[in-house]
C-alpha cells in the first residue's frame, strides 16, 4: 500500500493573522447603483404590466341625454329665428315662405344637432363635418316629408276630438291631438342620428326616443300659446322644448335599451359612454375611428378594436393594451373587464337577460 512521506503543512498563529480577506470584486453593469430599483425577475416583463389607472369623477355634460338635448334645443331654436322674421301669423301658407318654411328648418336643424353632437363631445372635427354634411340633405327631404305627413294626422287627431266635442285649442285633448301628430318630427330626428352613425340599432332607438320626446314636445306647445298669448315668443319657446324632449328622451332610450358598452371611467372623456352597435369598433388617435382617442401620443393611430360575433366580445390589440393592468393583444371580454389605453380606461359592460 502506497504511503505520503510528504511533511504536513502547518501554519502558525503569527501567519494566520497576517492573513488579509479581500471584498468579492463586482460586475458594474450587473451590481445596482444606490437608488436603483430592485429586479427579482418576472416570467412576464416588466413592459407587460401596467399600474391600474384610477377611476375618475365623470362629467354629466357628457351623457348622451345632456348632448343631445342641448343640439335639439339648439337646432330648433336656430331654425326659428332664421324663418320667424318672415312668418306671417293666421296665413298658414300663404304668408310666405316664412311659414312654409319654418317646421322644415326646425326639423332640418334639430337632424344636423343630433349628427354632429357626439362628433363635438369627442373632439372629432373631421368626423363632425362629415356627418353634418349628411345631415342637410337629409334632413331638407325628411323636414318636407313629415311636415306633410304630420298635417294629415293632425287633422284627422282634430277631426275624432270634434267629434268628442272639443272645439278650442285650449282643450287638453287638442293638445294631445298635436303631441301625436308631431311625433313624426322626432322620428326624422331619429332617422338621421342612426344613419350618420352607420347602425340600424340605433336608428331604431333614436325613432323611438325621438318619438317619445317630440310628442311631449308637441302636446306643451298649445299651453305654451295659451300663456303666451300666442305670437313669436310662443313658438320660439315651443319649439325649443320640443327639440330639447326630443333629444333628451333619445339620449335616455339608447342607453335604457343598449346591451353592451364601454364606459370611460379615466381621461378626457370620463362620463362618456360608447354603446357597441357595430360588428367591429375600431379605437385610436385617428377621427375616423369609431372612438376617437385624442390629447395622447402614446396611441396609435389604429390603436386597438372590438369585434362582436353573436355572444362574443373580443379585444383586438395593435397597440400597448391592458387588461386588469396586464398586457393583451387578444382577449374575450367579460362584464367588468377594465381596459387601459394610454391615459384612457374603459369598463366593458354587458347587460344580462335572462
Amino acid at each position: 500500500m502506497p504511503t505520503d512521506n510528504r511533511e504536513p503543512l502547518k501554519i502558525t498563529s503569527a501567519e494566520l493573522a497576517e492573513v488579509v480577506v479581500r471584498e468579492p470584486t463586482t460586475n458594474p453593469i450587473l451590481t445596482p447603483k444606490p437608488g436603483d430599483a430592485k429586479s427579482y425577475g418576472s416570467i412576464t416583463d416588466a413592459s407587460d404590466q401596467a399600474p391600474i389607472i384610477a377611476e375618475e369623477r365623470g362629467s354629466f355634460l357628457l351623457q348622451g341625454w345632456f348632448y343631445l338635448g342641448v343640439a335639439g334645443l339648439l337646432g330648433a331654436v336656430l331654425g326659428w329665428g332664421l324663418c320667424e322674421p318672415a312668418f306671417v301669423d293666421g296665413r298658414g301658407y300663404a304668408g310666405g315662405w316664412g311659414n312654409i318654411w319654418i317646421i322644415p328648418a326646425v326639423i332640418t336643424f334639430m337632424c344636423i344637432g343630433f349628427g354632429v353632437a357626439e362628433s363635438i363631445v369627442e373632439r372629432s372635427v373631421r368626423k363632425a363635418l362629415l356627418r353634418g354634411a349628411l345631415a342637410v340633405p337629409l334632413g331638407v327631404v325628411l323636414g318636407f316629408v313629415f311636415q306633410f305627413l304630420a298635417n294629415i294626422i293632425y287633422n284627422l287627431d282634430l277631426g275624432l276630438v270634434a267629434q268628442m266635442g272639443v272645439q278650442s285649442y285650449r282643450n287638453p285633448a287638442a293638445w294631445i291631438a298635436r303631441g301625436i301628430a308631431w311625433a313624426v318630427f322626432g322620428v326624422a330626428g331619429g332617422i338621421v342620428y342612426g344613419i350618420v352613425g352607420q347602425s340600424g340599432k340605433k336608428t331604431k332607438y333614436g325613432i323611438i326616443g325621438g318619438a317619445i320626446g317630440a310628442a311631449i314636445g308637441g302636446m306643451v306647445f298649445d299651453p305654451i300659446s295659451v300663456v303666451t298669448k300666442g305670437g313669436s315668443l310662443s313658438r320660439a319657446v315651443g319649439f325649443a322644448l320640443v327639440g330639447l324632449t326630443t333629444g333628451v328622451a333619445m339620449g335616455f332610450v339608447e342607453s335604457a335599451l343598449k346591451d353592451r358598452w364601454l364606459y370611460v371611467t379615466s381621461g378626457p372623456l370620463a362620463g362618456k359612454q360608447f354603446i357597441l352597435y357595430k360588428a367591429l369598433t375600431t379605437m385610436g388617435s385617428m377621427q375616423h375611428c369609431d372612438i376617437y382617442l385624442f390629447k395622447d401620443s402614446n396611441i396609435a393611430p389604429q390603436h386597438a378594436a372590438i369585434a362582436i360575433s353573436g355572444s362574443r366580445v373580443q379585444l383586438q390589440a395593435m397597440g400597448p393594451t391592458y387588461i386588469a393592468g396586464n398586457s393583451v393583444q387578444t382577449r374575450v371580454l367579460q362584464d367588468g373587464d377594465l381596459i387601459q389605453i394610454g391615459k384612457y380606461a374603459f369598463r366593458y359592460k354587458e347587460k344580462h337577460r335572462a
